[in-house]
């Protein structure tokens, strides 16, 4: 339990580390844009194979839960519209993330912690904190929306293939339960979640890669560890969210 209260301290001394004032903004400018598309558009794609498939798999799964006669089959598509926008396309893609991005974020600084060399720009009189993982946490934070929103559109076009192509729903029963008792706060709430998953998918792996000590076998348990968290952490707050704003 010591332990446990002890890395929390460590955590939030290193988040204030990484705060601290830049010693060249422009500098700064051009990390943040290489993290953009390193950790941003790179991760397009396994966004949008997998948002596309699991919205074809919640319109099949919900419409053969709905089988009963009484109830009006636009219900599929209300139920996969919100079923993305609520949980998949916020927390599932974050949990995607943690495991794409947040490896390779601890695997990278833990990498030059152990080849030291981020005690070369320690000595420098460079906040290393701030200069390696500031651009992360900002490229992260602002993109992970964006990787939202294209979830949603890309799932929802999912379950449009599967009406489509298949004779479980008609297209038009599928779009009027798209549009049916549309809760615009549903999009907001799941945005505002993104802004705290990405923030969690940056610097929780940055902190387990900065203070890792040793050698290759230390960065790979660092890297395992920052994912396992940042898993934790992200369920934590999406609890926590959901019943702040949805309760």
């Amino acid at each position: 339990m010591i332990n446990f209260f002890s890395v929390i301290g460590r955590y939030f001394l290193f988040v204030k580390k990484v705060f601290s004032y830049p010693e060249k903004l422009s500098t700064y400018y051009k990390r943040t844009i290489d993290e953009f598309i390193y950790l941003g558009l790179k991760s397009i794609g396994i966004v949008a194979v997998i948002s596309a498939f699991i919205g074809a798999v919640i319109t099949i799964q919900t419409a053969y839960n709905l089988e009963n006669p009484m109830l009006p089959t636009y219900l599929i598509g209300l139920a996969t519209r919100d079923s993305l926008i609520l949980e998949f396309s916020s927390t599932i893609v974050a949990l995607i993330l943690a495991g794409k991005v947040g490896s390779s974020i601890a695997s990278e600084i833990g990498t030059m912690r152990v080849t030291e060399q981020i005690d070369a720009l320690d000595i420098m009189g460079v906040n290393s904190a701030g200069f390696l993982v500031l651009p992360k946490i900002i490229a992260m934070v602002l993109f992970n929306p964006f990787l939202a929103v294209l979830s949603m559109v890309i799932g929802i076009s999912g379950g449009l293939a599967v009406a489509f192509i298949t004779d479980i729903i008609s297209v038009g029963d599928y779009l009027t339960g798209l549009q049916f008792a549309f809760n615009q706060f549903y999009v907001t709430y799941s945005l505002i979640k993104t802004l705290f998953f990405g923030f969690v998918i940056a610097s929780v792996p940055a902190f387990y890669g900065y203070y890792v000590r040793g050698g290759s076998l230390e960065v790979g348990k660092a890297s395992t560890r920052a994912v396992v968290n940042s898993t934790v952490i992200i369920l934590l707050l999406n609890l926590i969210l959901t019943k702040l704003f949805l309760s």
